[in-house]
């Protein structure tokens, strides 16, 4: 099970999995069938009674169709979600790339971040859950947070490889004689020693209206950092996480919001392993969101994974701590 997150850190999120089923020489397709079973016990809150809930179904299926014609590369990703509420088929990702003989290459479509530790889908994590749960703070996960229309230009050397992004979130660039600010991302990843690999990233996001609750919209600027180091049968992983939001037209404002995880996953075989995840992050200035996940994890067959979740979170929210226990099974191709 533990072959996804070194891939992904080193791969600016454009990729959906490393391995694919060929068709020819130009084309090629992988992806995967996510489903899970769920049973989450959460206190009441103050204004809304939430109590007990429990869900099974299929979570997403995914689709990406990968082409490669001489210095040109391509991905469409058909995806969907939440298949029991016919939600539909959707575009995830479609880009391509132009390589240059220098290194320097060219991105143009729609991708997802190239920050964080826990990016894109389920098929590349080792626990059922995300670190930080449905927050700003999951940057590439693509699922949650959505895909973004520009243009990357990236630079890989031996060692280290630097993308630089160019964003257009509101689809017009000029509306109305109104101008529509781009938003940029500039990720950097180091993998010159060996079993570690580092990513520095940093994102700004010129109007992100929908992280906040009343009018306006803020200014994001948004800092990670992630590395993760082989030791033996133990993979070791840590992020920190920092979004500086200014205040938008009503003067609202939440000032610096951190979150940072530690994650170790453990091969007990060659197909049992286990992954344990501590987590925090920043709900507001004076709430504060913890969670402690085990996750055993075990490989049915090269392409069916399982994953058995227990997390418990602690939030600062009086009335408001859930404890949810989780199956999931995944089949990738």
């Amino acid at each position: 099970m533990k072959n996804k997150i070194m891939a992904m850190l080193v791969a600016f999120g454009l990729v959906g999995s490393v391995s694919a089923v060929e068709i020819n020489e130009n084309l090629s397709i992988n992806g995967f069938i996510d489903g899970s079973i769920t049973k989450s016990d959460r206190g009441t809150a103050l204004t809304t009674p939430v109590g007990d809930t429990a869900d099974w179904g299929l979570d997403e299926i995914e689709v990406d169709f990968l082409f490669n014609v001489g210095s040109v590369s391509g991905a469409v990703h058909v995806d969907t979600e939440d298949v029991d509420n016919e939600s539909g088929m959707s575009i995830e990702q479609a880009h391509f790339t132009y390589t240059l003989d220098n290194g320097v290459s060219l991105t143009f479509g729609r991708y997802g971040s190239a920050l964080g530790l826990e990016r894109e889908d389920p098929a590349g994590l080792y626990t059922y859950s995300r670190a930080y749960g449905d927050t700003a703070f999951n940057l590439g996960n693509i699922d949650g947070v959505g895909g973004v229309e520009g243009l990357t230009v990236s630079y890989a050397a031996e060692a280290w490889s630097l993308g630089v992004s160019i964003e257009n979130p509101n689809g017009t660039v000029r509306d109305n004689n109104a101008k529509n600010d781009l938003d940029f991302e500039v990720a950097l990843s180091y993998t010159g020693i060996e079993n570690l690999s580092v990513g520095i990233g940093y994102f700004k996001d010129n109007e992100n209206s929908g992280l906040v609750t009343a009018g306006g919209a803020p200014e994001d600027d948004v800092t990670n950092i992630h590395a993760t180091y082989q030791v033996g049968k133990a993979l070791l992983g840590a992020e920190w996480t920092q979004i500086d939001r200014s205040a938008n037209g009503t003067g609202l404002t939440e000032g610096d919001l951190d979150a940072h995880m530690f994650l170790v996953d453990y091969d007990v075989s060659d197909k049992l392993g286990v992954a344990v995840r501590y987590s925090s992050y920043e709900e507001s200035a004076s709430v504060d969101v913890d969670q402690i996940t085990i996750a055993p994890n075990y490989a049915i067959t090269e392409s069916l994974g399982a994953i058995l979740e227990y997390s418990d979170v602690s939030h600062d929210t009086p009335d408001s701590d859930s404890d949810t226990i989780a199956l999931e099974l995944t089949y990738t191709f």
